[in-house]
């Protein structure tokens, strides 16, 4: 007959800390350090403490020390012994357990702890980066789709090999990053040889690198106005000073840079192929301006290409990094959408120059990214089947814009202007003149669960309030006509 192992309870991680020269004994010096366990709720109850034996050569104690301090847990109510099975947390321990150890603050006096100003700024300005709640119109859900599923867990099969797992390269998995140079230069335009991507934890991480790479706290950084919330939250973080210029249907305004009214940064932060928010495209004219400006000023650009596989009609836009001839962009992309953002995979595309500069910071940051999610996207790229993948997305997703474009029309076209994205998975609102408060508007409709984002907290120093952010990836049938619906009560209920 084969045993069923038991499984280990997570107390079996608990380490106590205890003092050799310490004039209490071990065993007492035990129990009260589980007792503390308790109190703090490191220990939870119901939870089953290690075996003598376990715990003995866990914690490198004689078990009949370790039986000791078992013993007093026991006689103080604290825990509870079961013959045949071990000894448990017990629940509803004596009241004087919160007593136990040093006074503790009262979390309501959390406010005066002291944390580093960048943090505070964070906190203060711009919009939570918490998900949004999944309800219809919220950005960034994923289309779910069952072959692509199917296949991935048939390609996760062949990589789970826990004997063989080690550290992997700095950089990321060979076969993987390969792959991606070959998929960008076709679809993107991207020159680039697989030595100068780093495979990061989506977009988040590798601008993260980025600005820590590029930009020394106090460093002014110029972006677009509105501009990408976390883009600006990492940046405030890393202590940079951040200018916006402002966004029009030809993208960011690169006029003031030519009249020298804005002084020159250490790096641009640019969505150029589709806007976030607004969805406008950088015209060609503005592309090379801009990248003729970097390369006299000596600036860094950023290039944030974060839907680009979501191109609805006309060809793809080529990349700002194809364009440049003086090796002044560092471009980056995720398979968040492309695929799911649990993989956590993005990459960043370096210049030659600066590899061994990113290869030496990386390590301070998060020693290599995870292999096993690589190997399998590796697999999916190699053996082709990322190109039908995205066929089968973007279809659905331009189903899905163009639904929501007409229930939006019909329904609350006396209130809203929609302007039919080209590319990716938003869309933008903005209003016809009945409306002035963005954010009033945004409040009212989640009160009825609908989630429409204002883009007047995405603002830098631009004063708009007009404008409304609409996902519409991974949005069915009956929740774009529930949503339309809900919110055109939103707007006959209420004035903004």
């Amino acid at each position: 007959m084969k045993l069923q192992r038991r499984r280990e309870s997570p107390s079996a991680g608990f380490r106590p800390r205890l003092d050799p020269s310490s004039p209490a004994s071990l065993a007492r010096q035990l129990y009260l350090a589980l007792r503390e366990a308790v109190a703090d709720g490191r220990l939870d109850a119901g939870q089953r403490l290690p075996s003598t034996r376990l715990a003995a050569h866990e914690w490198t104690l004689s078990r009949g020390t370790i039986a000791e301090a078992y013993e007093i847990l026991i006689a103080e109510g604290y825990a509870i012994a079961r013959h045949g099975s071990g000894t448990y947390i017990l629940a509803g321990s004596p009241d004087r357990i919160e007593t136990v150890g040093e006074a503790r603050e009262p979390a309501t006096q959390s406010s005066s702890r002291r944390i580093s100003g960048a943090v505070t700024t964070v906190l203060t300005s711009g919009p939570s980066l918490e998900p949004q709640r999944p309800l219809p119109f919220a950005t960034g859900r994923i289309a779910h789709d069952e072959r692509t599923a199917g296949l991935l867990n048939r390609i996760a099969g062949r990589h789970m090999n826990y004997a063989f797992e080690g550290y992997g390269d700095i950089q990321g998995e060979p076969d993987l990053r390969a792959a991606i140079v070959a998929h960008l230069a076709v679809s993107r335009g991207v020159r680039c040889s697989a030595e100068q991507l780093f495979i990061t934890a989506g977009t988040q991480q590798a601008l993260d690198l980025a600005f820590r790479v590029l930009a020394s706290p106090g460093d002014t950084v110029i972006v677009e106005d509105p501009c990408y919330p976390p883009a600006r939250q990492c940046l405030a973080l890393n202590g940079a000073k951040v200018v916006g210029l402002p966004v029009d249907h030809d993208g960011i305004t690169t006029g003031e840079l030519a009249a020298g009214s804005v002084a020159p940064p250490a790096l641009f932060y640019v969505t150029p192929s589709n806007q976030y928010p607004v969805g406008a495209v950088l015209s060609l004219p503005r592309r090379l301006e801009l990248l003729a400006y970097a390369r006299e000023h000596g600036c860094w650009i950023v290039e944030d290409d974060y839907d680009s596989e979501f191109r609805y009609d006309g060809h793809p836009i080529a990349s700002l990094q194809g364009l440049d001839q003086a090796s002044r962009v560092l471009y980056t992309g995720t398979f968040s959408k492309a695929l799911l953002p649990s993989l956590r995979l993005g990459y960043l595309v370096v210049p030659t120059d600066l590899v061994p500069v990113f290869r030496a910071v990386r390590p301070a940051l998060d020693r290599c990214p995870p292999t096993f999610q690589q190997r399998v996207v590796a697999d999916f790229l190699n053996e082709g089947y990322f190109p039908a993948h995205l066929r089968r997305l973007r279809e659905r997703l331009r189903t899905s814009r163009d639904l929501l474009a007409g229930l939006l029309k019909d329904r609350i076209g006396e209130h809203l202007t929609v302007v039919l994205p080209d590319q990716g998975i938003n869309l933008t609102a903005r209003s016809t003149g009945t409306w002035q408060s963005d954010m009033a508007v945004s409040t009212a409709a989640l009160a009825r669960g609908v989630v429409v984002m204002p883009l007047s907290r995405m603002n830098v120093s631009s004063s708009d309030t007009s404008r409304l952010l609409l996902g519409f990836s991974g949005l069915s049938e009956d929740e774009a006509d529930r949503g339309t619906a809900l919110l055109a009560e939103t707007f006959r209920c209420g004035k903004f």
